[in-house]
């Protein structure tokens, strides 16, 4: 099983859990088209779509999943904000079974209309954790394999830029810190972790290169920064 990361930031947000047989996509702020290509043009393998919430950097190409017939999963909340009907609704802390995937919804912090993040778990890859867009992390998560967290930005680097003071405070309080993912980190049992994926980060102010850096000698694990075109191997053990 791998990872295949077709975008991680404000321009748009898709990724693909993936073997010869089957596939779960995470977000369909993409063109569908690139995800055709990533997935050889076998949409059959496609047992469903994740969409955490309603922006268009992840919901934007919803429209040609559905028109495709491949079943999109997302909460009550982010349908009725697009107004969508008769997809399929799951609600934090409900499992449900998409393929071999079992997904349990979470609750997450962010401006839009219930948010969710993903505690996913397949025979091949163990436990998955996926949550971006989100402020903290409010939970804990137990036996996590691989973690895919927002990595969006860092304070000083912040406060070095000239962005304007309107979407400043609408990353702060809208998007997770360097500061706050480290502390997320620090909070959960890694001792079954193998990658930590640090996803969405900001394109002005993250540094990539320290940050996973930084994130590696906190943790003694594997550590990415998520950018367009890596493909990572989501096994359940590490060799």
């Amino acid at each position: 099983m791998k990872l295949s990361i077709l975008g991680s930031n404000s321009n748009g947000n898709c990724y693909i859990i993936h073997n010869d047989s089957e596939a779960l996509i995470l977000e369909c702020g993409i063109r569908f088209s690139e995800v055709q290509k990533a997935l050889n043009f076998n949409l059959s393998k496609v047992v469903g779509v994740l969409v955490s919430h309603e922006h268009g950097d992840h919901f934007k190409h919803v429209g040609d999943f559905i028109n495709k017939r491949i079943p999109v999963y997302a909460s009550a909340g982010t349908f009725e904000a697009k107004n969508i009907k008769g997809q399929n609704v799951i609600s934090s802390n409900v499992s449900t079974k998409i393929g071999k995937f079992t997904i349990t919804p979470f609750a997450l912090k962010h401006d839009c209309n219930e948010p969710l993040g993903f505690y996913i778990n397949h025979p091949e890859t163990g436990n998955i954790l996926f949550a971006t867009d989100t402020y903290y992390l409010p939970f804990l998560f137990p036996n996590v394999r691989h973690w895919m967290i927002e990595c969006n930005y860092r304070k000083d680097i912040l406060d070095r830029s000239s962005i304007d003071a309107r979407r400043r405070n609408r990353l702060l309080e809208s998007h997770m810190s360097f500061a706050t993912c480290l502390e997320a980190l620090q909070a959960n049992d890694l001792s079954k972790t193998n990658n930590i994926i640090l996803i969405h980060l900001s394109d002005g102010n993250s540094n990539a290169r320290e940050f996973r850096y930084d994130i590696e000698k906190a943790f003694g694990k594997t550590t990415y920064t998520a950018d367009k075109g890596m493909e990572i191997s989501l096994t359940e053990t590490p060799f």
